[in-house]
This record gives structure tokens, sequence and C-alpha cells, in this order.
């Protein structure tokens, strides 16, 4: 008997819908595998509903569209990377955001990771040094749908004072030390996660949090590998 494989719905009207589940089951696997000083050995469901439902074959060129759900970062362009869907996930989840809370960004870039947070709270902010990156990433948010992210062109390393204090900071370049600006916009109670150290040495993921109080602690998570954190500081 010939069996004919008929696809479902959703598949018919997302063809990357199995490729995005099955970029989601190895993430889950690595988090599992429990690498890295993390706090958790699985994803919040949230989370997991975020990464299914942003298409992330839509931020990257269409030259690796291909790759866009294998679980590995990519160029984009202007010396700037997508980062791996795994680390995206778990500096999502580190964050422990509430829908009603305020997050920035520091590094569009691609716009992945702020779609992702954008899925998760009613308001995302995002700071993008390089210009044109910039203007690109805000056309294809917009076109998109992310109406509740405001993004500007601006030194992240400053933060955007204008709209703190924030719930949770996201740094997505790597930095020689945590901006004291940032910690300054953190809201007590709030988490940032951010990479620390150099393009050419091993980098430090850091959870940093601010208690009640505005006391300051940081935690090692892993090692990772960013891109560095630009600007005239």
């Amino acid at each position: 008997m010939l069996l004919i494989a008929i696809p479902t719905a959703a598949q018919a009207e997302d063809p990357y819908a199995a490729k995005r589940a099955a970029m989601i089951a190895a993430i889950e696997m690595d988090v599992r595998a429990g690498y890295g000083n993390l706090e958790r050995d699985n994803l919040d469901k949230k989370v997991v509903k975020a990464l299914a439902k942003v298409p992330r074959h839509e931020f990257v060129p269409k030259n690796l569209q291909y790759a866009a759900y294998e679980n590995r970062p990519l160029p984009i362009g202007h010396g700037q990377t997508i980062s791996q869907p795994y680390i995206v996930a778990i500096m999502t989840n580190l964050l422990q955001v509430e829908k009603n809370d305020r997050v920035l960004e520091i590094g569009t870039g691609s716009g992945y990771q702020i779609a992702v947070l954008a899925e998760l709270v009613d308001k995302a902010y995002s700071i993008e040094i390089i210009e044109p990156l910039g203007k690109q990433t805000k056309t294809l948010l917009q076109r998109l749908g992310y109406n509740n992210i405001a993004l500007k062109i601006g030194d992240g390393y400053y933060g955007w004072e204008e709209h703190a204090p924030f719930d949770a900071i996201i740094v997505t370049a790597a930095a020689s030390h945590i901006p004291p600006p940032l910690i300054k916009q953190l809201k007590p109670g709030g988490r940032m996660v951010v990479p620390v150290g150099s393009r050419f040495m091993v980098q430090e993921l850091l959870l940093v949090q601010k208690s009640d109080k505005g006391e300051i602690s940081t935690r090692q998570l892993l090692p990772v590998g960013f891109v560095p954190l630009t600007g005239k500081h």
C-alpha cells in the first residue's frame, strides 16, 4: 500500500512549522543536558510558545533561509550575526519576564531576539548602533506586525533613560564590563543578562540581579561568543 503524507493545515499555511518544531526540540534537549550554571533544566512554556511563533527565517538573509532553523548563529551583514536559537532561548528564559514588564534590549541586530521578547511583554525597547541595520530591522518588525516594539538608533551602552527603569535588560553584544548606566536603569527586583569579555578571549554570560534594596549581585552562567559592543565609551 502506498502511503502519502498529507501536510497538516498549520504546515500548509507555514512551510517552516516542522523545522521550527525541530529547532525547539534541539534547544530543549540542550537545556536538559544542563550546560553551564543555568537556574533551570527546562524552558518556561511561555518561552517555548514564543519561539514557536516567531518566524526566524524572516530575520536572516534570503540566501540563508534554508538554514534559519538550524541551532546555530548565522551572519546577517554589517559584521553582525543572529544568535544561536539556544542562546536566545536561555537568555529569554533567564529574564523571567511577565506580561506587564518593561524590557530593554541592547543590540537589535536582526530583530529576532526582541521579537521573541515582544511575544512575552506588552512593551519592548531596543537600541541598535549600526544605523543601516537598525532602519532595515525596524522596517522588518513593522512588516511582521510587531507594533509593541520601540526601536532607536544609538549607543546602547548608555541605555534608554527616557523609558527607564526596566524590569529586564538583555545585552546581545559583549562588553568589557557591565555598563553602569544599564545597572542604574535596571529596576529594583529586576534582572539583566549580559555577555562580558573581549572578542578574542573567553566571554562569560552573566546574570545580574538588583535586589529590592538596590543591591547588585552577579552570577556567571556559561562561556559564550558574541560580537563586541561598540561605541565611544
